[in-house]
């Protein structure tokens, strides 16, 4: 019977109200929930690699193993929005999420990583930094292009040192350095206001670490 069947209130499905859109939002206010597996308050955890693009994860009850990311079409928030900004403190960027349908899961992933892998870094950007931090961006985006096939010769298990990248053709993914891993998303709203100059319910705050746990 189906009063014996748990429904996920998360599930792909067309059993849920309008997609808000970011007037909406504004009037409405609504207190949005964000899906359990961004706040890490899920059993699925979440591996996603904003450098390669990977999704994947393990679930907390079989670690023996990993698990596909089979909650991809899920709706990030519940209302479903059709807008959503997405900040770190790893970054001074705001990567903007739109899906007229609903954002989910999925779109989160696809766009953070095509912002991040497809956008460079401007020389204003890079030269607003301290010198160190400059030259620390320049070594990871070597490292990073000769990891993904563009650069650097291999023998016998050795790689040459990668050709030095292009200043205009840093990537925002570089300017991350180790940090390209998700850890979590929450709401922050005096960081938003601090970053952004205002805040409203859709404005997320990204958490990005060094390696998937």
């Amino acid at each position: 019977m189906m009063d014996n069947v748990r429904v996920d209130r998360w599930s792909t499905g067309s059993a849920y109200g309008p997609v808000l859109t970011q007037t909406d939002l504004y009037l409405l206010k609504p207190n949005l929930q964000i899906h359990p597996i961004l706040t890490k308050s899920h059993s699925f955890i979440l591996i996603f690699n904003l450098l390669t693009g990977y999704t994947g994860g393990f679930n907390e009850q079989q670690t023996d193993r990993d698990h596909p990311f089979e909650a991809v079409n899920q709706p990030a928030t519940l209302p479903r929005v059709s807008v959503l900004h997405i900040i770190t403190e790893r970054s001074p960027w705001c990567t903007t999420v739109r899906n007229e349908a609903g954002i989910t899961l999925g779109d989160i992933c696809g766009q953070m990583h095509k912002d991040y892998v497809e956008n460079v870094i401007t020389e204003a950007e890079l030269s607003a930094t301290q010198p160190r931090i400059q030259e620390r961006i320049k070594q990871v985006a070597a490292r990073n292009a000769a990891g993904l096939g563009g650069g650097g010769a291999q023998w016998n298990g050795f790689y040459s040192s990668p050709a030095p990248t292009p200043l205009n053709r840093l990537k925002r993914v570089d300017w991350l350095c180790e940090a390209h891993f998700f850890d979590q998303m929450n709401r922050d709203e005096r960081y938003a206001e601090q970053r952004l100059g205002f805040n409203a319910p859709n404005i997320l705050v990204m958490k990005l670490e060094t390696y998937a746990n």
